[in-house]
């Protein structure tokens, strides 16, 4: 895979099944982000549960956890695109002056292994730096297995708490200067 970061955008191409990889900023009320973000609560509440989400508590949750914050000049949200297709999204938001935090990074299951996991990352950390991050943070839960591992693969280490998120049981950090 070779992944190409620009200031707004990321492009990602797998030579093993010649799809490309398009991450780039987007308002987090388009609906792409919010069909994304939608999906996205879909799975986490749904694997916290050990049941599919309804459609009605996927609105509360999203009504419970705004994404005020993912927008300039505090933020960024940005839409992963597969051969067009929006299939993953991820936002990031600044924690102080030079700490960001991964925040919504989803990728739909049907297009995991492409490597639009990395264009994504790739493009949150872009926008974490032009927002004067020198590292992020992220946390996340034991049953997200593939997010530890997309993280780990990308040079996120386990750091110890740094919130007290009520669903947080893994905390992690990246340089970036």
């Amino acid at each position: 895979m070779n992944i190409n970061s620009g200031t707004n955008t990321a492009t990602a191409t797998n030579t093993a099944t010649d799809s490309t990889w398009t991450v780039a900023p987007e308002h987090v009320d388009t609906p792409d982000a919010t069909a994304l973000r939608r999906a996205y609560y879909a799975e986490v509440a749904g694997r916290y549960w050990k049941r599919p989400a309804t459609e009605a508590e996927v609105d509360e949750g999203l009504r419970d956890d705004p994404a005020d914050g993912l927008v300039p000049p505090t933020g960024r949200f940005v839409v992963g695109r597969l051969d067009g297709a929006p299939l993953s999204c991820g936002g990031i938001r600044m924690l102080d002056p030079v700490t960001a935090e991964l925040t919504r990074v989803y990728v739909d299951p049907r297009a995991r292994g492409t490597g639009g996991g990395a264009a994504l990352l790739a493009a949150l950390e872009d926008e974490a730096r032009a927002l004067g991050a020198e590292r992020v943070r992220l946390d996340t839960r034991s049953d997200l297995v593939e997010a530890r591992t997309l993280y780990a693969r990308n040079g996120y280490a386990e750091i110890p708490a740094y919130n007290s998120g009520p669903y947080a049981e893994h905390w992690f950090e990246k340089r970036l200067a």
